[in-house]
């Protein structure tokens, strides 16, 4: 099991409990529902945490096309033990690409999982999630 690390600020952060042999996309899920945020776009996880985290050597993404040569590796494919290898990996989630929400996602710590644990599961919420979609001021 693993637990994660997911922050959107600096003082606005989940962290998570996880099985290691579940998929990104699976973690995925857990990330936004987790902030409060719907699971309706395109996402991917990217080891360059700034920048062109587009352009990143290692990528996971939700449409990798992975017969076609693509570069990206699919994020139904992997599990979180393949992307986050050891305590204190780091990875970029970028969550709906039009907006670019960006969750920084390291590992805290890795062990075995209690026999009767309930996980995938939120430990600590820290700060306010930011609304998904917030509501433009209008000035009339």
């Amino acid at each position: 099991m693993y637990g994660l690390r997911v922050s959107l600020k600096p003082h606005v952060y989940r962290d998570i409990e996880i099985e290691s042999d579940r998929s990104l996309f699976e973690l995925a899920h857990v990330i936004t529902k987790a902030f409060g945020f719907d699971f309706e776009h395109a996402f991917g996880f990217f080891n360059r945490l700034t920048g062109r985290v587009f352009s990143s050597p290692v990528r996971y993404e939700l449409f990798a096309d992975e017969e076609a040569g693509g570069e990206a590796r699919s994020v139904h494919q992997a599990t979180i033990a393949q992307a986050f290898r050891r305590t204190n990996s780091k990875m970029m989630f970028v969550y709906d690409y039009g907006d670019e929400w960006r969750f920084r996602v390291e590992v805290r710590e890795k062990r075995k999982q209690p026999p009767d644990s309930a996980v995938p599961r939120v430990t600590a919420e820290v700060g306010k999630a930011p609304e998904q979609y917030p509501v433009p001021i209008d000035d009339d």
